[in-house]
């Protein structure tokens, strides 16, 4: 493991205690909590991200706990009440990350330059998200408005996609929408001195 992806485990490891500390420091965290405690599948870490899949009442949940850039964690989940986080399906990740973090498999982050096959960018298009494509649209002077009616899809459909992915909901729409977002930012790049 390099020293990367060992300093985002610790960072996300103590972001985890710090601020669900109290939760997580109860003997006893709750029925709801403990029996997905450890039943998680699929479980990775992404630097200072994890992830996992559990079975719940509904289907398969897919939950996400993230340290931020600015040291704030956030999570979700793609249950019915998870979609802002801290449902007790974020809370069982976290404790089955803090009891057992080398069960969690270590993905590499794929730099777009370091993309050469479609399985290169499979796996770079489900760790990319489409929220930091659009924001480097923006900053390349495209905005989400005409990322949306280039593809012919309402500004509303594209925010609703966008909202759904931070909700570990994934719409059908979402790769071609990555892609779309890689090639304008390939041939439209703004050019220094603009």
């Amino acid at each position: 493991m390099n020293n990367e992806i060992s300093a985002g485990r610790e960072a996300l490891k103590a972001a985890i205690q710090r601020e669900w500390g109290n939760s997580l420091a109860l003997p006893d965290p709750g029925e709801k909590t403990r029996q997905y405690i450890d039943q998680f599948f699929s479980r990775k870490l992404l630097t200072k991200k994890i992830s996992g899949k559990v079975e719940g009442n509904h289907g398969t949940y897919t939950v996400t706990i993230e340290l931020k850039e600015n040291n704030r964690l956030t999570s979700a989940c793609s249950c019915y009440i998870g979609k802002g986080g801290g449902c007790h399906h974020c809370l069982a990740l976290g404790y089955t990350f803090l009891q057992a973090p080398q069960s969690f498999e270590v993905i590499a982050v794929k730099r777009l330059e370091a993309v050469k096959t479609t399985e290169d960018l499979a796996v770079f298009l489900k760790e990319v998200t489409l929220d930091s494509l659009l924001e480097d649209l923006k900053a390349n002077g495209i905005s989400q408005k005409q990322l949306a009616e280039t593809v012919g899809i309402s500004p509303r459909q594209l925010s609703l996609i966008k909202a759904g992915e931070a909700r570990n909901r994934f719409y059908n729409e979402l790769g071609p929408l990555k892609l779309s977002c890689l090639w304008l930012l390939e041939h439209f790049k703004e050019k220094p001195g603009k």
